[in-house]
């Protein structure tokens, strides 16, 4: 079994040399995909994988969308050697203090998806931390079970092996901010459960979202159509796995 990190990167520059320094301290190769990010973002991620040796930067043409920088990270990750990736995003949210625990739970459950599950504290936007709840409802009836705890978290370890197969047969798994809600789904729909550990989230006081009010919406609301669709279809596989369960 082998790690590295894996960040998702557009036009996020106020922390990431900071981020990227503190992660030395664990000891993973990190993989940062530059999502099509300005000229000057670009630049300043370019200079940071020349200050790290332990970072590889992969770049996108173009903007993609958080999902497709992710799939990219995961891919690249698994052309390199890796069995598992974790993903942190370059924000600053996370409690990276955290990551050894993550990595610990995936060792002891190499073929689990390792999750974080947030703690907020006082600076979360209230619309954010209240909508959540709507993913949450849906993915209940979606998996027909309150196994998954949480699906937003971008502070995950994937087991690369069955995460690239489930990406391999379905090719229409969302590309931006729907990605980590439907690859959980879809990834509890095939027998790859998740193990979650409380985590503490912070919402840096000059942090920038990309989240797109109406297309990401509308992307989540479609997600969760189909995510409904196809539960209907594994209606009894899920109804069996509930009972024995």
């Amino acid at each position: 079994m082998s790690y590295c990190i894996v960040i998702p990167n557009y036009n996020h520059t106020v922390v990431i040399d900071k981020l990227l320094g503190d992660l030395a301290a664990y000891n993973l190769p990190v993989i940062m995909v530059n999502d099509g990010s300005d000229a000057d973002s670009a630049a300043f991620m370019q200079t940071l994988a020349d200050k790290y040796d332990y970072v590889t930067l992969v770049n996108h043409s173009h903007n993609q969308g958080k999902g497709a920088a992710v799939q990219t990270g995961l891919k690249y990750a698994n052309g390199m050697g890796f069995s598992h990736a974790l993903q942190v995003d370059a924000d600053g949210q996370h409690d990276i203090t955290d990551i050894t625990k993550l990595v610990a739970l995936s060792q002891a459950q190499p073929h689990q998806l390792i999750s974080g599950q947030p703690i907020y504290n006082e600076s979360v936007p209230k619309h954010r931390y209240y909508a959540r709840y709507f993913t949450h409802v849906w993915v209940w009836i979606e998996t027909l079970s309150f196994d998954i705890k949480d699906t937003m978290c971008g502070f995950r370890v994937y087991p690369l092996a069955e995460t690239l197969g489930l990406l391999a047969k379905h090719h229409s798994i969302g590309e931006y901010m729907a990605f980590d809600t439907e690859i959980m789904v879809r990834l509890y729909w095939d027998g790859v459960t998740t193990t979650f550990l409380p985590t503490k989230v912070n919402y840096p006081e000059h942090g920038v979202s990309h989240f797109r009010l109406w297309e990401d919406n509308v992307a989540i609301s479609w997600m969760h159509t189909r995510l409904v669709f196809g539960m209907l279809k594994r209606l009894p596989q899920l109804l069996c796995r509930k009972l024995r369960a």
